[in-house]
């Protein structure tokens, strides 16, 4: 019968994910002529996180910038994980709010993305405390859905033991979402690399869903995995298209989700392995500016660090390449530790 069970789960994971990547392959073509037509173009980054010119930044990407690429791209991809979540795999302990925080998040980076592709305000996009404002909103609509709907109120150190934290677990999820939307955000820099980071987080969840009989949460980042793979096929280098923040942020918030979801906090204790590229780039910007403030010049040539890279000299193709590699060897440890650390 746990055989059977088993054969189940697997084929409704193969299928879904296979719906959302044949889904994504075919409408994609018709909505990057969409982006095209309407000139969706992305605005360029002219300044730094702190408000300085991005000289260095400009110097390694100008050829890329002399060719129009459209944004927004990334509104198909939510809207069909939403879309096909909402008819085939709706549970409320485990969909309900991941589709909530992916449809949410992914109109708040929508707005994001346009006020960036017509200049609206005078700015590229929704000002940064605006934007984490509402990130915050969001967050916290979850966080209390978590605690007051489903309970939650501890962690599980693979190791270690249990940790009760009562309504600590509150501030902890908003950190958690808010942490993971940035460092994803601040990754999405070089053609295909967070995508490819993406599919091997969502995946790397995925399985350890279906290791904890998280069926239906399984086939929704299966699903995503699936309309992924849909996106990076058109948005490796050199990319037709860039996902924009509705893709970023969208993805980012809703891996922080499906991280908490995971059993007595496994999968939170995990999400420094799963995501470790970005947690990488993100203190990498960190540093940056720290050292910056404190020693008056530069930790690196450029942050985040997939930038540096680019600019001692590899190809971005290479940077690419290599950070997927890296962040797969990261994943499988993080679902070996997932795994053998639940109990």
């Amino acid at each position: 019968m746990e055989e059977a069970f088993l054969q189940t789960s697997l084929l409704r994971v193969f299928i879904l994910a296979a719906i959302g990547f044949f889904v994504a392959m075919l409408a994609t073509p018709f909505w990057a002529n969409f982006l095209y037509k309407y000139k969706f173009w992305k605005q360029a980054k002219t300044e730094t996180i702190d408000g300085r010119q991005a000289t260095v930044f400009q110097k390694l990407h100008a050829e890329k910038h002399k060719r129009n690429i459209p944004t927004m791209a990334g509104v198909l991809f939510w809207v069909l994980v939403v879309v096909i979540s909402l008819q085939f795999n709706l549970t409320r302990s485990q969909t309900y709010l991941p589709i909530f925080s992916l449809a949410s998040v992914g109109i708040l980076g929508a707005v994001d993305d346009w006020f960036n592709i017509r200049g609206i305000g005078g700015i590229k996009g929704i000002r940064a405390r605006h934007k984490m404002w509402w990130l915050f909103v969001i967050a916290a609509v979850g966080a209390w859905w978590f605690y007051f709907k489903l309970e939650q109120n501890s962690f599980h150190l693979p190791g270690v033991g249990d940790f009760f934290v009562g309504w600590w677990y509150i501030p902890i999820f908003i950190f958690v979402i808010l942490a993971t939307t940035n460092a994803f955000n601040i990754t999405d820099g070089l053609d295909g690399l967070s995508g490819g980071l993406f599919t091997i987080a969502f995946g790397s969840y995925g399985v350890l869903a279906l290791a904890n009989n998280q069926v239906s949460l399984a086939i929704f980042c299966a699903t995503i995995v699936g309309v992924l793979l849909a996106y990076l096929w058109f948005n490796i280098f050199p990319a037709r298209f860039f996902g924009g923040d509705t893709y970023s942020l969208a993805f980012g918030a809703t891996l922080g989700v499906v991280a908490m979801l995971i059993p007595n906090g496994v999968g939170l204790a995990v999400l420094p392995l799963v995501a470790f590229v970005p947690l990488v780039e993100t203190l990498s910007v960190i540093l940056q500016l720290t050292y910056r403030k404190i020693c008056k010049r530069k930790l690196f040539l450029v942050a985040p660090i997939h930038h540096h890279f680019e600019a001692i000299g590899w190809p971005e193709t290479k940077v690419t390449s290599r950070f997927w590699i890296i962040g797969m060897v990261f994943a499988v440890v993080g679902i070996v530790v997932g795994m053998l650390g639940a109990g």
